[in-house]
């Protein structure tokens, strides 16, 4: 089992960790470098820690325990319009970056008013494909109440909502987090951070509840693994400009490569240890996000029918 874990320290030597976690047999899932400082998100083998810990202190770095790392969190608002994006959406998912997520913000093209709200169909494939999705509301409670039962009703992910009132009970998301509703600043004031901790708090618990369920029934190959094995045999991955070329999911990825143009090559991936090619042990298929690829990994009980 590998442990989700985030690297921070300077850029000087930064590559002897690296080498490490290659040797443990873990894994980098995304590198960021500011000036002179480097944060690295990895998958370590559990029995490892230790050693990684003793390497990051050697380098005057910090080790932590990274809960969301290798997971892919899309914030919903009923729309980009400024009355509809306040503030608290970006410092939301600034926030969950911190903790290793990888993070996307969209805007429903029907999702205003209390009374007309509405998703569309299309819109409800893409928010299934994230791991996670937060709604991100206003302030009255009648208008949450009533665009939860419109909006949230048909979707199969765990859902968080967030508002205004401290407390809501709602039928279909699987959480709520009060005390954040429209507010026209950044998010600094002591009040304010508790309620992104509380968010945190709570999609921590989300993703956890799933991670446990997966864990019943493991995936037949890592997501971690065939990151690294598309790096490694998919030339291509390395011109894209995206800061996250591969999104790790909790139970896939998102490569962003056009699907008609690479569909067969990520189908062809081998997994020379276990015997398999990539197209054998996961369902491939055109994401609604930028035409990228979105792979879903088949688990464990499935294998009978490779």
């Amino acid at each position: 089992m590998f442990a989700p874990m985030i690297y921070q320290g300077g850029v000087y030597q930064h590559n002897k960790i690296l080498e490490l976690v290659e040797d443990l047999g873990g894994y980098l899932i995304q590198k960021n470098e500011m000036q002179t400082e480097v944060s690295l998100n990895l998958f370590v083998p559990k029995e490892d820690i230790g050693l990684l810990e003793a390497k990051a202190n050697a380098l005057k770095g910090e080790l932590k325990y990274a809960p969301l790392a290798g997971t892919d969190i899309l914030l919903v608002i009923p729309s980009l319009a400024f009355h509809h994006m306040p503030h608290p959406s970006c410092d939301i998912a600034e926030y969950l970056r911190r903790e290793g997520a990888t993070t996307t913000l969209i805007g429903l093209s029907r999702g205003v008013g209390k009374r007309i709200a509405q998703i569309k169909e299309s819109e409800k494939k893409l928010i299934e494909e994230y791991d996670i999705a937060i709604f991100v509301m206003g302030i009255f409670d009648a208008c949450i109440i009533e665009k939860e039962e419109k909006l949230l009703e048909d979707i199969n992910i765990p859902t968080l909502v967030t508002g205004g009132p401290e407390r809501l009970n709602l039928r279909y998301a699987n959480s709520y987090v009060g005390g954040i509703g429209r507010i026209n600043h950044r998010l600094k004031k002591e009040g304010e951070i508790k309620k992104l901790d509380d968010v945190l708090t709570s999609v921590i618990r989300l993703v956890e509840e799933r991670r446990e369920n997966i864990a019943k029934d493991p995936l037949i190959i890592e997501p971690p693994k065939i990151m690294y094995e598309i790096e490694n045999q998919v030339s291509d991955i390395k011109d894209v400009v995206s800061p996250s070329p591969i999104s790790i999911q909790i139970d896939g990825l998102r490569v962003k490569l056009p699907y008609n143009e690479y569909n067969n090559v990520i189908n062809e991936i081998r997994f020379d240890d276990e015997g398999y090619k990539l197209g054998e042990i996961a369902a491939i298929k055109p994401s609604l996000f930028r035409q990228s690829i979105l792979i879903k990994v088949r688990p464990i009980s499935d294998i009978t029918t490779i």
